[in-house]
């Protein structure tokens, strides 16, 4: 799987993990009769997504990104194409606390309000990264992919020969 896919699903599948969690405890919130809990709610997943904005303004790769970017083996040969597994192994944190909550929820809403929190700023603070590892791949002439690895750990990633994208300098368009 190239790793601007695992990026572009990361932030995708925390936004749909906020959602869901959102409706759960918006639905339970309405089952309970306890308005409060949802302008409460609200108020936290503005402040998320401030935070999580503010967290993401950032143009360049985050270290974590980064370090896994610079200590990425290089190779002729394309990597083992399980994207499936991949996103399982390396997104399972993310899977487990969205069910987690959901499963809580049922008693306690206000843990899917705040889990859907973490999830929105989880999000919004990644969004950059794809575009950051796509420039870098264009300037370098590589294409990153993640490699198999353990289920807890750093990713790691294997470089491959891309196409390199020649911008010329000094050109002016018609």
């Amino acid at each position: 799987m190239r790793f601007v896919d695992l990026l572009r699903a990361t932030v995708l599948l925390s936004l749909a993990s906020a959602s869901m969690l959102a409706v759960v405890a918006v639905v339970k919130a309405n089952v309970d009769q306890d308005p409060r809990l949802v302008f409460i709610a609200m108020a936290w997943w503005l402040v998320a997504g401030a935070i999580g904005a503010w967290l993401g303004r950032r143009l360049q790769p985050t270290d974590a990104v980064a370090t896994a970017l610079r200590e990425a083996k290089t190779t002729s040969t394309l990597p083992e194409m399980r994207q499936g597994r991949v996103l399982l192994n390396r997104l399972w944190p993310l899977l487990a606390a969205t069910v987690v909550a959901a499963a809580l929820a049922l008693a306690w809403p206000q843990i899917a309000a705040i889990a859907a929190g973490f999830c929105v700023i989880w999000s919004l603070s990644w969004r950059h990264q794809e575009a950051a590892v796509t420039a870098i791949e264009e300037r370098d002439g590589v294409t990153f992919y993640v490699a198999s690895t353990a289920v807890v750990g750093p990713v790691k990633l294997v470089r491959t020969p891309g196409l390199r994208r020649e911008v010329p300098t000094g050109a002016v368009n018609p």
